[in-house]
């Protein structure tokens, strides 16, 4: 059986995806997790990004 090594770069893409009925808890657990997520770049569908967007980055 051959081995393959995957170099994987420090910076993720993280994907952010809640029903409509669990939002709130995604919110929630992006505010929790906001410094570690600030290293990474996420991604979310449309209605939960505008709401992350929103919430975690707003503005000056």
């Amino acid at each position: 059986m051959k081995y393959w090594e995957v170099l994987m770069t420090p910076q993720k893409r993280i994907v952010l995806i809640a029903h409509d009925n669990k939002k709130d808890e995604l919110l929630a657990w992006a505010r929790f997790n906001r410094g570690t997520l600030s290293q990474h770049k996420p991604y979310a569908t449309g209605t939960t990004e505008g709401i992350l967007e929103r919430e975690l980055h707003p503005p000056l």
